[in-house]
């Protein structure tokens, strides 16, 4: 099943599914902060460099399964496996996004 998702949370997914994850740049903003297990990561490259260890570390893989529109936000419901323990789970992805790039993203 295909989700429609804006065309930044297609490339941010897709670094998920093996893409380069030199692309976060082009859906996330200069100045955007990601919030995951109670680190924030602000910029590029530290976003990049989060990303890249947290799919090295874990060798996951995330599926979109839901996304839902309100309030200002995209959240995307995922389910994540990988070789951390409780694999699978599914969480929310939180998405704040203006001019077409990911300006805030929060994983619970």
């Amino acid at each position: 099943m295909t989700l429609p998702l804006p065309p930044c949370l297609c490339t941010y997914f897709s670094v998920h599914d093996g893409a380069d994850v030199a692309l976060l740049g082009d859906c996330f903003a200069p100045e955007a902060t990601v919030l995951d297990e109670g680190q924030q990561y602000q910029g590029h490259a530290a976003i990049q460099t989060w990303l890249r260890e947290a799919l090295e570390k874990f060798a996951c893989t995330t599926v979109p399964l839901e996304v839902r529109e309100g309030e200002g936000k995209v959240t995307v419901r995922t389910r994540v496996s990988g070789n951390f323990p409780g694999s699978p789970v599914e969480l929310d992805h939180h998405f704040a996004i203006a001019e077409g790039k990911i300006q805030a993203l929060e994983i619970r």
